[in-house]
């Protein structure tokens, strides 16, 4: 992803914003509290409202490709 980078000497491999140690974690953290990008904006000087944007997609993107299996009902 254009925003999104994922390197193990960052950050011990989270995927970050690209040039930054801001992970999408505390990005879709800030914003499930609540928080406004204006807010998230003021809060780290230099982002951008389309990196905060690509935090989102990135989630989006991970949870398209998650699976869930209901053990219990395998087992039986």
């Amino acid at each position: 992803m254009e925003y999104i980078e994922i390197n193990p000497k960052i950050m011990v491999g989270k995927p970050v914003i690209k040039g930054t140690r801001i992970t999408v974690e505390t990005i879709i953290s800030m914003l499930g509290q609540g928080l406004s990008f204006d807010a998230i904006l003021l809060e780290y000087k230099g982002l951008k409202k389309e990196e905060i944007l690509a935090c989102l997609k990135y989630a989006e993107t991970i949870l398209e490709k998650t699976t869930i299996f209901d053990l219990d009902k395998i087992a039986s």
